[in-house]
């Protein structure tokens, strides 16, 4: 999804050319990741973040044209929405400090984010949905005019044939229809990038898989749309009902969603979740791209195969590399923005400790957790944060019961410590990244509950409008300090 694409229509002819190739390309990929040397590189973590555009009363701000070219960064990029965009941060290796390298060249360009914004009267922002968001800001209006993204709309509308339905039930709800792609855009998270040894792929991606729950629930910075208190990360729900373009056929049967938490467990190879994409999924973008000529020993880049790959949503994706020996990642794609520098590199940290701590004993968990209970454990998560329930298994018990989530994501404090020192990531990076989780949990507050209560506590003296601006005024504050947010002041009780 990186390419930019021209605007077209597509034929019969197109369709079928690109399923051949992406058909031959996976093939293709079955023997390269067998190669010997292939992933013998020195391990690496690299992260995305998508951020939000507001102006000075809290309202989105469709600027990021104007403001790429006043920062002439390549580090920032586009996003689907022009009131958005997104910065590709370093890789840095994964031992030694990782997580301070990246939160130093986060808060580096933050400052200059937040500095050229203000020339034109923006204010950036790192939050997983803005509150203030209104429904008449999701138009196709404000999506930003590349070609990748018209064609992105164009053909998911014409795939499911009627508009989305977007409905979510919370504290409150919010109910709508849309023929609009860029409702997908109201999104935005911190997506992290983790190589893995080739040997240890499956076992650190289904220990992702597990875990994902844990990390959401304590990470979740999503807790508003549309000025309505929902989900503690709603954009689980928002982004699958917002691109979900499949409609049942005339026996009731519905194709797999494109955003999904899977369709079950990996069992030998990372190679199966590219040839599970190609598949399952119709084609949305059928482009061949001209390749240039590579000497023997380089790698194809399989570039359709990747474009593919990118127009499907899975929370935690395979990601395949043709750089230098090659390798395969992955991409956690469930953490919210927000609410801090601090916060999203403590996310990342405790995710990618839990992946790597688990993964020498991830096939005495899956034998005892079905995929469907670890998807059931996702979506409780996202809907209730730190006060949900997980099934989780016991010791003497002959199934998994019903715990809190918090007792589990105790428990995993300690196992994220173990995968990091794995990792040969230093004791005192993982004692300052892991007490910021270990605050969170001890406070019982995340980004959502911090969002969601200041509103309530603002609307006793205020509209609900009023209330959602005077918070992002706060949050903005607050995220400027640096401060994690469980160090915020609380206006409640």
């Amino acid at each position: 999804m990186g390419r930019d694409i021209e605007e077209r229509e597509y034929s019969a002819k197109d369709y079928e050319k690109f399923n051949r190739t992406i058909h031959d390309q996976v093939d293709i990929l079955k023997d390269i990741i067998k190669q010997p040397n292939f992933g013998k590189e020195t391990l690496c973590i690299g992260a995305e973040l998508e951020i939000y555009l507001m102006d000075k009363n809290s309202n989105v701000n469709p600027v990021n044209k104007e403001l790429l070219a006043l920062l002439d960064d390549d580090q920032f990029q586009t996003e689907l929405n022009k009131f958005n965009l997104e910065l590709n941060l370093s890789p840095v290796e994964a031992s030694g400090r990782p997580f301070s390298e990246i939160t130093k060249e986060m808060l580096t360009k933050f400052n200059y984010l937040w500095t050229t914004a203000e020339k034109i009267d923006t204010r950036p922002l790192a939050v997983g949905i803005l509150p203030t968001l209104k429904q008449e800001n999701l138009t196709n209006n404000n999506m930003s005019e590349l070609g990748r993204y018209r064609t992105l709309a164009r053909e998911l509308l014409r795939q499911r044939g009627e508009p989305f339905h977007i409905k979510i039930d919370g504290e409150e709800s919010v109910d709508f229809t849309t023929s609009e792609v860029c409702v997908e855009g109201a999104n935005t998270s911190f997506q992290v990038h983790l190589m893995t040894e080739p040997d240890k792929f499956v076992d650190t991606f289904n220990a992702a898989q597990l875990t994902l729950p844990m990390a959401l629930g304590v990470s979740a910075n999503s807790g508003m749309l549309l000025e309505k208190c929902l989900w503690d990360e709603t954009r689980v729900v928002l982004f699958k009902q917002s691109i979900d373009n499949r409609m049942a056929d005339a026996s009731g049967w519905r194709q797999p969603s494109r955003v999904t938490f899977g369709h079950g467990w990996v069992r030998k190879s990372g190679w199966e979740l590219f040839s599970e994409t190609v598949n399952l999924y119709q084609p949305i973008f059928p482009e061949v791209f001209q390749t240039e000529e590579k000497s023997g020993r380089d790698l194809p880049e399989l570039a359709e195969l990747n474009l593919h790959m990118g127009t499907t949503w899975p929370w935690n994706r395979a990601v395949y590399s043709n750089k230098g020996n090659g390798h395969l990642r992955m991409e956690f794609r469930a953490l919210p923005a927000g609410p801090t520098a601090l916060d999203m590199t403590a996310n990342a940290a405790f995710s990618i400790g839990m992946a790597v701590g688990l993964q020498d004993k991830i096939d005495e968990y899956i034998s005892r957790i079905p995929f469907r209970f670890a998807e059931y454990n996702f979506y409780r998560a996202a809907k209730n944060g730190l006060d949900a329930t997980v099934l989780w298994p016991q010791n003497y018990q002959n199934k998994p019961v019903e715990v809190p989530i918090r007792n589990v994501i105790d428990d995993m404090l300690q196992i994220a410590n173990d995968g990091l020192s794995k990792m040969n990531v230093e004791l005192t990076e993982r004692d300052k990244f892991l007490n910021i989780i270990h605050r969170r949990l001890s406070k019982n507050i995340n980004g959502a509950r911090w969002t969601k209560e200041t509103v309530r506590h603002l609307r006793k003296t205020m509209s609900n409008e009023q209330a959602c601006a005077e918070m992002l005024d706060r949050y903005f504050v607050n995220q400027m300090s640096g401060q994690p947010v469980s160090e915020w002041e609380k206006c409640w009780k």
